[in-house]
């Protein structure tokens, strides 16, 4: 059956998309969003609701987490949303909508009329919008940082001076040359505040730029007041250069996090939008045309210049080449690739020209799991920015409350201090910190995970890996290589050994597992060797299931034309002998009984040695839980200086015990092959699934090692532990600013500046130290690996 290139949620953009470079579609673009053959440019099917779509898309206008409740408020009002996950960090979200319902243009239109634009996450534009936006974050930071240095020119006169050292007129001028000045940083440099809290007053909402855009107003318009009206109530004092130094203070964190968040979008940008726009396909004259990326399908030929990425995933049938695999599986060097050997969609041709026959497309490629597992993790929250965003709202609206509390207290006093007490405390109670600590350290994280091959399923997962105190381990395909040799062959009297291997090589060939493919593997070997091969690629066993952890089952036909029920797997499942040795033993039977026992040398992985004893090291409880024997098991687990290993082991067996250590108060870390140990890998507290063979939408795992290296497992252990010491020191710092500011402003001792450079300093000092957590990861080195080390 031919399969059609559907592109998932992120494939590559189609045309509608590239129809506006500016930011957000118009009407005519929403509308054309609504179309059925455009929803696979930017979505995928719901898995877990037939008949609803999933549409990944980025926000704009969001700064912080009362702005994703209000997004997500807003969608989930919309009839036919029935999911909606926003992340405040990221402003990036998922929703999962029903055709039947609703349309793009209607939830999208529905976040436009809260002041929001919503576009499709993988719109080709998203890199240029984002230098667009720094640009004129950095225009508005320079008009701001100039004024203000005018500005504090023509204050300190006033503040250095003596009562008549400078007269009535000159002070009254240096007022108006300060409100001249301000003037271009109130309606320039404020701008995006200002119209974020006209869009909260007009919404009903509140959001953490409302103090901040009313603080601003309040000290603009008095200190005005006090130019315009020198014997008025505000005439005392002015506070243009308060004023200009809040807004400076203010955008110079604002513009750090914003490229914070470029980098961290960037490790995500970086892998979305390779696929090419076109490609080169083999017509069935022998002739090539170009012609669309979505109309690729499975057994299509295709021609891959040097420099282009791959289309989707197939094997070279022409040519040679290196190619570069390094955003997707973590492989840094150049990768020599000739014909028969297989090609990543996302990858990219460095040198030759190639003849690539197409396998896989759309979101069936690698590519797309891995882009699908990004955006799931990019908008998934942790617990403690759950607990932040619950709180967001509430604490905006004591700040208000606070405020005015504060300024009815000192107006008998002097009104113009009592509004200056407001000000200071509406600037320095905004949860900008607070509400930055938590995500930025995590998305930093994953930004960095990615670009080193990691992939993170759930944000929270960082946070459980930091608590890990053991760790469980399978064995084969785990700790030992993937690469099994078949070296013995035990059959039942009068049976054919190359028969038993080549029924076993049917059924095998409908598995992943490392074993499976061993076996399918020396079937080939053999089928070749003797001529064989296109009899036994004949041979297809029907009916076939696979029983997690056990083995395979299915119908083999014979040579009268009647089906036999065969069994693959472990000798309790086909209820089989079990030879003396050490090698890893799979039996076959068939309804009679036993049919034969295959024995596999295997090979400890080179680093398993290494990565054991740095898990050791870090104070880890190690685990080895395998379904193959005691005597193969024992001797891996020897070899790796492992004392707790156990075989037989079935998937009950291992939830029992994974279960056991969880009541007893342990967190468990789970590494598997990813999809035989599904039931245990989904279980555990945090799970890593090793290898490039794992299919990543069916894995269960919190982590997928890309590369297939167990280095990366230390290094991810090591960076987890950092990330939430690096959020807790972000906690501590945000509290402690609050705990102490706060009464400052409360009692009149700090001026509206100082709130000003006290709120972005803590802003900055949060993404300063999240951002040290998006370095890559370090590779190994004399058996250590390297890391970011904490303040």
């Amino acid at each position: 059956m031919t399969q059609v290139n559907v592109l998932p949620a992120l494939s590559q953009p189609s045309d509608v998309l590239k129809t506006r470079a500016r930011p957000g579609l118009d009407a005519q673009g929403l509308r054309l969003l609504d179309e059925p053959e455009e929803w696979a440019a930017f979505s995928q099917p719901e898995k877990d609701a037939p008949g609803q779509w999933r549409s990944s898309v980025v926000f704009e206008g969001m700064h912080c987490a009362a702005c994703a409740i209000t997004l997500e408020h807003a969608l989930r009002s919309m009839p036919g949303v029935t999911s909606v996950q926003i992340s405040g960090a990221s402003h990036r979200g998922q929703i999962v909508w029903s055709p039947e319902q609703t349309r793009p243009s209607e939830w999208m239109r529905s976040v436009e009329r809260h002041g929001y634009k919503a576009l499709p996450a993988n719109d080709a534009h998203a890199h240029q919008r984002r230098r667009d936006e720094a640009r004129r974050m950095v225009w508005r930071w320079s008009v701001a940082a100039l004024c203000m240095m005018q500005v504090m020119m023509y204050a300190t006169p006033t503040y250095l001076s003596e009562p008549g050292d400078i007269s009535a007129q000159s002070l009254y001028l240096l007022r108006w040359a300060c409100w001249v000045l301000s003037l271009p940083v109130m309606f320039f440099s404020c701008t995006p505040f200002l119209i974020n809290a006209w869009r909260d007053l007009r919404e009903r909402q509140i959001s953490m730029d409302f103090p901040v855009a009313l603080g601003m107003v309040v000290t603009f318009v008095v200190s005005t007041l006090g130019t315009f009206e020198p014997d008025g109530v505000f005439g005392a004092e002015v506070f243009f250069d308060s004023f200009t130094m809040f807004v400076f203070f203010l955008l110079t964190g604002r513009w750090l996090e914003l490229r914070l968040r470029d980098r961290t979008a960037g490790a995500l940008e970086a892998v979305l939008n390779r696929l090419p726009d076109s490609v080169s396909k083999r017509q069935a004259d022998g002739s090539w045309t170009r012609q669309s990326i979505r109309r690729l399908a499975v057994g299509d030929v295709i021609e891959v210049l040097p420099g282009e990425a791959f289309a989707g995933d197939g094997r070279i049938v022409l040519g040679q080449t290196q190619v570069d695999e390094a955003l997707l599986t973590g492989e840094s060097l150049p990768l020599k690739r000739q014909v028969g050997d297989r090609v990543i969609a996302g990858s990219h041709n460095l040198s030759g020209t190639l003849q690539v026959q197409i396998e896989q497309v759309g979101a069936a490629t690698r590519y797309a799991q891995i882009v699908a597992l990004m955006e799931s993790a990019s908008v998934s929250k942790p617990a403690m920015a759950l607990l932040v965003d619950r709180w967001a709202k509430p604490f905006l609206l004591a700040v208000l409350l606070a405020s005015l509390a504060s300024a009815l207290y000192w107006w008998p006093t002097d009104p113009a201090h009592a509004v200056m007490v407001a000000v200071a405390v509406l600037i320095v109670t905004c949860p900008c910190a607070l509400s930055l600590a938590t995500p930025a350290a995590m998305l930093a994280t994953a930004g960095a995970l990615a670009r080193s091959g990691v992939l993170v399923r759930r944000l929270s997962a960082l946070q459980n890996l930091a608590i890990v105190d053991t760790v469980i381990f399978d064995k084969t395909g785990t700790l030992t290589r993937d690469a099994l040799e078949v070296v013995r062959i035990h059959t039942r009297e009068g049976v054919a050994a190359d028969l038993v291997l080549s029924w076993a090589g049917s059924l095998a060939r409908h598995s992943l597992h490392p074993v499976s493919r061993a076996l399918w593997s020396e079937a080939r070997r053999q089928a070749e060797a003797a001529q064989a091969l296109p009899a036994l690629e004949a041979q297809s066993a029907l009916e076939v299931a696979e029983h997690a952890g056990e083995g395979v089952q299915g119908l083999l036909p014979t040579q009268g034309g009647q089906m036999r029920a065969v069994r693959l797997g472990s000798a309790r499942f086909c209820q089989a002998p079990v030879f003396a040795g050490q090698h890893l033993q799979v039996s076959l039977a068939d309804e009679v009984g036993w049919l034969a026992t295959f024995e596999l040398a295997e090979e400890v992985r080179p680093e398993a040695a290494g990565v054991v004893a740095q898990l050791q090291q870090m104070g880890l409880q190690l685990k080895i839980l395998s379904g193959d024997g005691q005597a193969a098991v024992a001797l891996v687990a020897q070899n790796l200086g492992v004392t707790d290993a156990q075989g037989v082991c079935g998937p009950q067996e291992k939830w029992r015990v994974l279960k056991a250590l969880q009541a007893q108060g342990h967190r468990v870390a789970m590494v598997g092959d990813g999809l035989n140990d599904g039931p245990v890998l989904a279980g555990a507290d945090v799970s890593f699934a090793l290898g490039q063979a794992v299919p990543l939408a069916q894995s269960k795992a919190d982590f997928v090692l890309m590369s297939g290296q167990l280095q990366t497992l230390v290094s991810t252990l090591e960076r987890s532990r950092q990330t939430l010491q690096i959020v807790r020191q972000n906690l501590v710092w945000a509290a402690l600013y609050n705990a102490s500011c706060v009464p400052l402003a409360l009692l009149g001792y700090l001026p509206a500046w100082a709130a000003g450079l006290g709120m972005a300093l803590s802003s900055l000092l949060v993404v300063l130290n999240a951002l040290r957590l998006a370095q890559p990861l370090a590779p190994m080195q004399g058996g250590r690996a390297t890391s970011v080390q904490a303040v």
